[in-house]
């Protein structure tokens, strides 16, 4: 295991770095479903998890989080593979375990929304306890270092979350990250800042958000936590290029047509690189000590990332240096003449 926790890297204004983002990446590589989203490829292709680990790893990131998003009862269920849920849990804690041990980084755990939960409807809420519990101990039991309850969309179920790893986590730290979409408030009406404050007050020990918007539109909310909440505040967008009229990136549009793009053609409203790093250099000036990127995260973009966090890791080794391209920077005259050609004469 590490020889660091989570709590003593976050002491005296200490930063975790942490990739998220799997289940997009891994089905952009084509070994994962879109619409579902479930991680199947846990069991069906291991080395690809097991790969993208390392890239993140190389990239900077502190944390190995298991692939089990989405890999709770519910969604196992609705692809017919709910006698698989134990074995694709344990095997991503597993590969997620040994990495990090071979790395020095830490393993988290994770749970996420459970698409069940009604805030008016008590039933499902001992559901999602027991989603939630089976999930913590089985990751007690793979010696996860802390636990993550993200992309959730309710303050109540986040706060199920919560309680299940306090309750079944053996004393794991927990970090909840609410998902804050258009309004900004969670889908039960409690006001985002309030939200974190409260989770917070009640024991998580990191809280913020991830997922649902973009760089830019999450930026003011974190300002409104930071403001709200003592500790160590967590930010994680996904990266593509929310606005002020597209809050989240389900509700984006293509630039030419005008369709929306969410989740299939997503490519072309990606952040670019200088979106991710001016992001980490605000959240870094808010105060986020907890930082990382959502869905649409690859290993370049986190490299922009831990570089402004003032991280050097092994990726840096191939950052870009510009000088070297012959097109922007070539002297001769076939250079010259191949520029106003790629270009356009000035």
């Amino acid at each position: 295991m590490s020889s660091k926790g989570l709590l003593e890297r976050l002491q005296n204004g200490g930063n975790v770095l942490i990739a998220e983002g799997y289940v997009i990446e891994i089905e952009r590589r084509g070994y994962l479903q879109a619409g579902g989203f479930v991680p199947e490829v846990v069991l069906e292709h291991p080395e690809i998890v097991k790969g993208l680990h390392r890239e993140f790893i190389h990239a900077g990131t502190d944390v190995v989080e298991a692939l089990t998003y989405f890999g709770h009862r519910e969604k196992l269920k609705a692809v017919g593979r709910e006698n698989d849920l134990e074995n694709l849990n344990r095997t991503a804690l597993k590969i997620a375990r040994d990495l990090a041990n071979e790395t020095g980084t830490l393993m988290a755990g994770g749970l996420c929304c459970t698409t069940i939960y009604d805030v008016n409807n008590p039933d499902t809420h001992d559901k999602v306890r027991s989603i939630f519990k089976e999930q913590v101990e089985w990751a007690v039991t793979e010696g996860a270092d802390y636990m993550i309850a993200e992309t959730i969309h309710s303050y109540g179920e986040a706060k199920l979350a919560l309680e299940a790893i306090q309750q079944y986590g053996k004393g794991m730290p927990a970090v909840i990250t609410l998902t804050c979409l258009i309004p900004d408030e969670t889908t039960d009406g409690v006001p985002i800042a309030e939200a974190c404050r409260k989770l917070q007050e009640a024991g998580a020990a990191v809280v913020g958000l991830n997922c649902g918007r973009g760089p830019s539109t999450m930026l003011p909310a974190l300002r409104e936590i930071r403001k709200a909440c003592k500790g160590p505040i967590a930010a994680l967008p996904v990266t593509y290029r929310t606005r002020e009229d597209c809050r989240t990136w389900h509700s984006l549009k293509d630039p030419d047509t005008g369709k929306g793009v969410f989740p299939k053609n997503l490519a072309c409203v990606m952040s670019s690189r200088d979106d991710i790093r001016e992001f980490a250099e605000e959240a870094k000036a808010i105060g986020v000590n907890y930082i990382g990127l959502c869905c649409g995260n690859s290993p370049f973009y986190f490299r922009e990332l831990a570089e402004v966090y003032g991280r050097k890791p092994e990726a840096c080794k191939y950052s870009p240096d510009l000088s070297l391209n012959v097109i922007l920077e070539g002297t001769n005259s076939s250079l010259q003449k191949l520029r106003e050609y790629a270009f356009g004469k000035k």
